[in-house]
């Protein structure tokens, strides 16, 4: 990972796991004359725009090939996970060469199988059902699946976008998110005996809430109940069954009410604690790039023994009312 509180995935789950965060005054300025608060990637040169996209998710996907000396990237699908088409500033205007010229930062070609998935915050749970699936595909013989989404609100016509629906935290608007940018990239692979400990997603799930944030309609949680039923349905198991949630919530109020609505119509059994994890509190709104940070988050707790439990739902939307779920289980060696 690589994010505005840890260049590499330990340091960025260290700083989430201590409630540490970078949030610093922009360079951009409110309609109160204030500047907005942000959390900015700190590179060794200033890069802003499309350049910065790469550089972020270049260094991500350099710290997964290093770290596994197994992967041939030519054998290896990349899936890149990118904001959504229709975002207000997107700086990203032609998807595939978008690709071709992060292929040639890294200076290595991917698997043909590669794609783009343009989908917000909802496309890292959209990549891991086309992994699965071809995963289990024998036609391509792919073993591995390499999943990278970059990202950055600190854009000006984005920013100024959000502020216009009040959705900014700014000096005018105590109900909004903090800004932020991001590169993850995580590697992914069928689930087999091993000899060592892993993250199993066990069950995915989608829906579409037609009460979004920028609707007029009321809430419900339609949406996010129907992609935390079907991901239950997927894993064999029930919301008791789960130990804590994590989610790509960033402050707003809405999608506080949204989970809570969607826990009080699908929890039949008595918790003492249900605890609900969001790490954009110390990393800002990272956009597509959340679903990896949660994943990378759950990982870690889950290795150091400091999470809430082994069996966790994660959840994610777009302010479009895509929804998606994710069910998560750690196994130990032996179990």
């Amino acid at each position: 990972m690589v994010t505005g509180v840890g260049l590499n995935a330990p340091a960025t789950c260290a700083a989430i796991r201590c409630a540490l965060d970078n949030f610093q005054e922009t360079r951009f300025m409110d309609s109160g004359g204030e500047w907005i608060m942000g959390c900015e990637v700190p590179l060794e040169q200033p890069w802003r725009g499309k350049t910065k996209l790469i550089k972020m998710a270049a260094a991500a996907i350099n710290e997964c090939l290093a770290n596994n000396k197994q992967i041939v990237p030519k054998n290896t699908p990349l899936f890149l996970c990118l904001s959504e088409h229709e975002r207000k500033g997107r700086v990203i205007d032609d998807d595939n060469q978008f690709f071709l010229d992060l292929q040639t930062e890294l200076g290595v070609e991917f698997h043909e199988q590669s794609r783009v998935i343009a989908r917000g915050h909802v496309a890292v749970a959209v990549a891991l059902k086309h992994a699965r699936e071809l995963l289990l595909l024998q036609e391509f013989k792919v073993k591995q699946v390499l999943i990278a989404a970059t990202d950055s609100l600190l854009v000006a016509p984005t920013l100024s976008h959000y502020e216009g629906n009040e959705r900014l935290l700014t000096s005018q608007n105590s109900n909004g998110f903090i800004p932020g940018e991001a590169g993850a990239a995580l590697l992914v692979e069928a689930v087999h005996a091993k000899s060592k400990h892993q993250l199993i997603c066990h069950g995915l799930g989608f829906g579409v809430e037609k009460a979004h944030v920028d609707s007029e309609e009321p809430l419900r949680a339609d949406g996010l109940t129907a992609a935390i039923k079907e991901s239950l349905g997927d894993a064999g198991c029930e919301m008791g069954d789960l130990d804590f949630r994590i989610t790509d919530i960033s402050g707003e109020q809405y999608y506080f009410k949204e989970a809570s609505l969607a826990l009080l119509r699908l929890l039949r059994k008595r918790k003492e604690e249900f605890d609900i994890w969001h790490p954009a509190d110390c990393i800002g709104e990272v956009g597509a790039v959340m679903g990896l940070v949660l994943i990378a988050v759950l990982k870690i707790a889950c290795e150091k023994d400091y999470s809430k439990g082994h069996h966790i739902l994660g959840h994610l939307g777009n302010d479009d009312g895509k929804r998606s779920s994710m069910i998560f289980a750690w196994q130990t060696v032996g179990n």
